[in-house]
């Protein structure tokens, strides 16, 4: 008989519960003494007595792993019990069917440091993260199958195939690290947010709870069933969201406290009340004034979720730092925002791993409910969240902040003196070989994830010899993109002003190229399902279709080489953007009608590579300055760093010291939009977050 769903919720806590388990070779510890993580009424217990969850979110995949421990340690020192973590399907699953759990990506690893340390783990274990994080952690290639615009995030075997082959392989690295077999995990979450997006779906309600119900039972039989199952929402989208026999929390922001909290207990009452996410801060976009809040509101909302409820996590604890192309964007009001590439989020523990103010703040407040066991007995097993594991600290008779661990010291900052980039090679000298289409595709169709794209068309004839432009339309472009005529930057179009168009003249046959930047997939709403990456359906020219396409995918994963004959840095002398496109003497005579690139200033440096060498006789954390960069991307000894744009207002990059080296280090950069022939860049010891912008539409300080 197929089990109720009241059954199976049931089944899942008594494997919590019971007080003995099976040891196998799976175990994180084979001497690990079990421990019971149960509901018991309106609270939780562990080990049978009452538990309150003082949580706090931090991504393994945002920190280098060398730090892992280090971040873990502030969060016990601040007075938390239980970290937080999501796990990103897109890291571990980059191909459909390969796999990695290897370094940065050892989810495993990273719980068993939390372990070690005395902490408590909730896995977000998705598939759907959202985060901040590109495409809210799916896998781009989920984009290739013609399904997903209608498939994503529902029942559709289009989406729940791969889903489940997922999870099924996440059990493997996590499951065996639940509570329930002697692991820290105590919440394993089911999806995320879903009511939200249920919400603003354009498909009919589905009172059944059928997606969910579907997605709860892949995990059970992934073999998440040693640990309590969870989803979480908004207040009023817990409806859409939540599944009867599922436990949920709540997710809100500032001064929301009293009105969330009611909505969780209306929702589901005699039940332990959980903020899964409280804000104590918020994210930056591209171009948009940097975030900050109101601290004294944020102490306000903690007292009183910690007074009335069972339970809290902090998002975030510890934002740290989307690296490489791994930060994600918004669609708000119709419109495309794309993120920074910091995450520091205003919160407790800063991108670099220092506390803050608020940090202080906190740590008083959950200080009140910190617990000082009567003795520093430990055993063999999962550390109790109490157990500080710090030789020599008497916790017997230490109350409030006394009974914390000592606040750490912070990674070390090291400033470096200023590097000129005087190695160079432009983007036209480097292309891969061309891929021919009929028609321009997006780059999922090439297997392409991230990074840039490159569609050249042979204009065959004068555009235009009555001198009155027509009219380019490149339909739905992802997300911004330099168009060339013969070499000679006409315009550029960006996704976030909602330009598509572009008049163009010529005088005879020209080569047309448009650059396309992936400046991150939308990771929230129903806007996903959309978010194939380039041009993504047709260009017209004059109301015609442009067939015959050469495309060039440039996914960045692997770097040029750069001739020591490029060492001058000379790129406009040396490399005019004509000459480098390759072009005949004929289609070199063709020719921009005047004032076409006149707001552009009629750039003469072509999208270009830097590279140099600094030597270190000490290594530390450091914040590269980029201020005297464009827009485009930057690694340091093939680390991927992140996205730097001059629109602010990040224009600093966090470099973490371990993936610096004593003596030699490299330099990459690649910027579409150079300032300058020999750009300079410099390590400073603190962030530059919060630079001028233009656009202050949004608030800077949301109360």
């Amino acid at each position: 008989m197929k089990p109720t769903i009241h059954t199976i919720f049931t089944c899942v806590l008594a494997l919590a519960t019971l007080p003995v388990f099976a040891r196998s070779a799976q175990s994180p510890r084979a001497s690990a003494p079990p421990h019971t993580f149960t509901i018991e009424g309106d609270h939780f217990a562990l080990d049978g007595k009452p538990f309150k969850i003082l949580s706090g979110e931090l991504h393994y995949a945002r920190i280098p792993r060398e730090y892992w421990h280090a971040r873990l340690k502030m969060a016990k020192a601040m007075g938390l019990s239980t970290v937080a973590t999501y796990v990103f399907w897109n890291v571990h699953e980059p191909t459909p069917g390969h796999f990695d759990f290897s370094g940065n990506n050892d989810v495993a690893a990273f719980i068993k440091a939390a372990q070690e340390e005395g902490l408590w783990v909730i896995l977000r274990a998705g598939p759907y993260s959202c985060a901040e994080w590109e495409f809210g952690g799916f896998p781009a290639w989920l984009l290739k199958d013609p399904r997903m615009p209608t498939a994503l995030r529902t029942n559709d075997p289009a989406f729940m195939v791969p889903v489940e082959r997922w999870i099924n392989r996440l059990a493997q690295e996590t499951a065996p690290l639940q509570i329930g077999h002697g692991g820290p995990i105590l919440i394993t979450q089911v999806e995320n947010e879903y009511g939200s997006f249920a919400q603003q779906d354009t498909a009919p309600p589905d009172p059944t709870h059928a997606y969910m119900t579907h997605m709860r039972d892949i995990f059970l039989r992934a073999g998440f069933t040693g640990s309590l199952l969870d989803t979480v929402d908004g207040g009023d989208e817990l409806p859409y969201g939540g599944i009867p026999g599922v436990f949920t929390g709540v997710n809100f922001g500032l001064g929301q406290h009293q009105s969330q909290m009611d909505k969780l207990a209306a929702f589901q009452p005699n039940k332990p009340l959980v903020v899964t996410e409280y804000w104590p801060g918020w994210f930056d976009y591209w171009g948009h004034p940097h975030q900050t809040r109101r601290l004294e509101t944020q102490l306000e909302d903690l007292d009183y979720i910690l007074n009335r409820g069972d339970g809290i996590n902090l998002y975030m604890f510890h934002g740290g730092t989307s690296f490489g192309f791994m930060s994600g964007a918004n669609w708000n009001d119709n419109t495309y925002f794309s993120d920074v590439t910091s995450y520091d989020y205003g919160a407790p523990l800063d991108e670099a791993g220092h506390p803050t103010p608020k940090f202080l703040a906190f740590r008083k407040i959950f200080a009140k409910y910190a617990f000082c066991p009567s003795n520093t007995a430990t055993d063999a097993g999962v550390p109790h969240p109490s157990q500080s594991h710090r030789e020599g600290w008497d916790e017997s008779t230490q109350t409030g902040e006394a009974c914390l661990p000592p606040i750490p010291e912070p990674p070390a900052v090291i400033t470096i003196p200023a590097i000129t980039l005087t190695e160079s090679t432009p983007l036209w000298t480097n292309l891969p070989a061309p891929i021919h289409s009929d028609t321009p595709k997006p780059m999922e169709q090439f297997d392409q994830a991230y990074g840039y794209i490159l569609y050249r068309h042979q204009l065959p004839a004068a555009i235009s010899g009555d001198l009155v432009p027509r009219i380019l339309v490149i339909d739905e472009l992802h997300d911004y993109a330099q168009i060339y005529l013969d070499g000679k930057l006409a315009s550029t179009l960006d996704r976030r002003d909602k330009q598509s168009t572009l008049p163009i003249i010529t005088t005879g046959p020209a080569q047309l190229d448009i650059l396309v930047e992936n400046s991150a997939r939308i990771n929230f709403s129903p806007a996903m399902r959309g978010e194939s990456k380039g041009i993504t359906k047709s260009v017209t020219l004059a109301g015609q279709p442009l067939t015959n396409w050469q495309i060039y995918p440039l996914p960045m994963t692997t770097l040029p080489t750069f001739p020591k004959s490029y060492g001058s840095g000379v790129i406009a002398s040396r490399y005019p953007e004509a000459s480098a496109s390759g072009l005949s003497a004929d289609q070199k005579s063709g020719a921009l009608a005047p004032g076409v690139c006149s707001s552009l200033g009629c750039r003469t440096v072509p999208p270009t590579f830097y590279r140099a060498h600094f030597t270190l006789t000490t290594t530390g954390d450091t914040f590269l300055d980029v201020r005297a960069l464009g827009k485009g991307a930057l690694w340091i000894n093939g680390h991927p760093i992140g996205r730097f744009w001059n629109i602010g207002p990040q224009q600093t990059l966090y470099v973490p010291g371990p993936w610096l080296l004593e003596g030699t280090n490299e330099i990459v950069v690649f910027d579409l939009e150079p300032t300058a022939a020999r750009p300079t860049v410099q390590g400073l010891a603190t962030p530059i977050l919060d630079g001028p912008v233009i656009d202050t539409s949004i608030a800077a300080n949301q109360e």
